[in-house]
C-alpha cells in the first residue's frame, strides 16, 4: 500500500514537471489581451498581427522587432499606440528583473504620450502589478511594497472611473496589509525589548495610517501597554489606545481587556461604532482561507501572506509621514522678532545718485568702540602691546634697510 502511494506521488510529480517544462519551452499559447479586431489587409495591420502571433508563442524578441518595424516604417499609422503598448506587454510577459524594469519604462512612456486613451489605465495597472509581484514578506525588503502602494494609489487618483479601479483598490488593501505587518513586527520587537518610546512611535503611526490592518487591535493593545510603561505623563494616550479598541474594533478579543483597563483607569468606556461593527462582521464572513497547497509551499514562497487583508473599506490614500516620538519634548515657539521687513522695486533711476549706498560710507566708530559695537582694538592690552611692538627700534630700522636694497638694485641696472 505504501509502495503504491509512493509510485502515485512520483508519477504526479513527473507530470507536473513535464507540464512546467512544456510551458517554459513555449508550447503553451496565451492569447493576447489587446488584439486589433478590425478586418483589413493593410501592411501595418499585417505586421501587428504577425507580432501578436509571436507574442502569444513567447517569441518576444521577434515580436518586438516586428513592432518596431511598424513604428519606424508607418509613422502615421492608426496602430502606433497599439504597437507601443504591445512592446510593453512583451517585456511584461517575458518577466525577470530586466524584463519588468523595461516594461515599467515602456508603460510609463505610453501613459505620457497617450494619457487620454482607455489603455492608459491598463498600463498604470500593469505598473502596479509589476511591483506587486515582486513584493517580499513583511520581515524582508519593503522597497517593492512601497512602490506598489504608490503606483496603485496613482491609478486610483488618475483613473478613478476606470474598470481597473476596484481591482486596484483591493490590491492596495493587500499591499498595505503587508506593509502594516512589517511595521507591527518592528514595533512589537521594540516593545519586548523594553524600548517603549520607540515601540509607541512605530505602533502609533501604524494604527493612524492603516486602520484596516487585520492586526490593528493587537497593535493598539501593545501601544497602550507601551504608553503605560512610559509613566503617568502618558496616561491620556494610554486611555486613547484602549478606547479605540472598544470603539473601532468591538469584535476584537482585546475589547474585553481594554474595557477592564479603562475601568481601572477610571475613564469613560465608549459605545461600539456601528459602522466598525458592520465592517468587522463582513470581514469575518468573507475571510478567505489558505488552501492545503499554499500552506505547504508558504515557507518556500517569498511573497507575503495577504489572506487576512481587508475586503472592504477605503484604503489609506496618503503617504506615510515621518513621526516624532511622544517622549520628545515639543520645542517652544520662536521669540517675536522683526517681521515687517519688505522689499520693493525703485522706479526713480536717480535714487542711487541722490542716496548712495550706506555701505560705501560706513559710520565712524565712536570713541573706544569698533564699527560693530565692540571695544576698539587699540583699547585692549593686547592691542596696546602690539602697537608698542611696532614702535621698537627693530621695526624702525626696517625702512633704511629697504632703501639700501633699492639702491643696490638701481646700481646693478646702471652697470648693465
Amino acid at each position: 500500500m505504501q509502495l503504491s502511494k509512493r509510485v502515485w506521488f512520483l508519477r504526479l510529480l513527473t507530470a507536473a514537471l513535464c507540464v512546467g517544462m512544456l510551458a517554459s519551452c513555449g508550447f503553451r499559447r496565451r492569447k493576447y489581451e489587446n488584439p486589433i479586431t478590425k478586418d483589413t489587409q493593410q501592411p501595418d495591420k499585417v505586421l501587428f498581427d504577425k507580432a501578436v502571433k509571436d507574442l502569444e508563442r513567447n517569441r518576444f524578441e521577434v515580436a518586438r522587432l516586428t513592432l518596431q518595424t511598424l513604428i519606424n516604417t508607418y509613422d502615421t499609422s492608426e496602430y502606433l499606440a497599439k504597437a507601443k503598448l504591445a512592446i510593453a506587454d512583451s517585456w511584461f510577459r517575458e518577466g525577470g528583473a530586466h524584463g519588468l524594469a523595461q516594461a515599467e519604462a515602456e508603460y510609463k512612456d505610453f501613459i505620457l504620450f497617450y494619457p487620454t486613451l482607455e489603455e492608459s489605465a491598463e498600463a498604470q495597472e500593469k505598473v502596479c502589478m509589476i511591483h506587486y509581484r515582486q513584493m517580499e514578506k513583511p520581515d524582508r525588503d519593503s522597497t517593492h511594497a512601497l512602490k506598489a502602494e504608490e503606483e496603485c494609489r496613482n491609478l486610483l487618483v488618475q483613473f478613478p472611473n476606470s474598470k481597473y479601479a476596484p481591482q486596484a483598490q483591493q490590491l492596495l488593501r493587500n499591499i498595505q496589509e503587508a506593509i502594516a505587518e512589517g511595521e507591527f513586527r518592528v514595533g512589537d520587537f521594540y516593545h519586548h525589548k523594553g524600548s517603549h518610546p520607540a515601540a509607541a512611535n512605530r505602533l502609533q503611526a501604524l494604527v493612524d495610517q492603516y486602520p484596516l490592518f487585520s492586526g490593528a487591535d493587537e497593535a493598539l493593545w501593545t501601544l497602550g501597554d507601551s504608553y503605560s510603561q512610559m509613566g503617568p505623563r502618558f496616561r491620556d494616550k494610554t486611555g486613547q489606545a484602549y478606547t479605540r479598541i472598544v470603539r473601532d474594533y468591538p469584535l476584537s478579543p482585546y475589547a474585553g481587556q481594554a474595557k477592564e483597563k479603562l475601568k481601572e483607569m477610571e475613564m469613560e468606556i465608549p459605545e461600539p461604532d456601528p459602522v466598525a461593527l458592520a465592517r468587522m462582521k463582513y470581514e469575518e464572513e468573507n475571510r478567505t482561507s489558505k488552501s492545503f497547497m499554499k500552506k505547504s509551499l508558504g515557507l518556500f514562497s517569498k511573497s507575503p501572506d495577504v489572506t487576512h487583508a481587508a475586503k472592504s473599506g477605503t484604503p489609506a490614500m496618503e503617504r506615510t509621514q515621518p513621526t516624532i516620538p511622544a517622549s520628545v519634548p515639543v520645542p517652544a515657539a520662536a521669540g517675536a522678532g522683526v517681521t515687517d521687513v519688505s522689499v520693493s522695486t525703485v522706479n526713480d533711476s536717480s535714487t542711487l545718485d541722490s542716496k548712495p549706498d550706506a555701505r560705501a560710507n560706513p559710520p565712524k566708530p565712536s570713541e573706544g568702540n569698533s564699527p560693530n559695537g565692540q571695544p576698539a582694538a587699540s583699547s585692549t592690552p593686547a592691542a596696546q602691546s602690539a602697537q608698542a611692538a611696532d614702535d621698537t627700534p627693530k621695526n624702525k630700522a626696517y625702512q633704511p634697510v629697504k632703501q639700501k636694497q633699492k639702491k643696490k638694485k638701481n646700481k646693478k641696472s646702471e652697470n648693465k
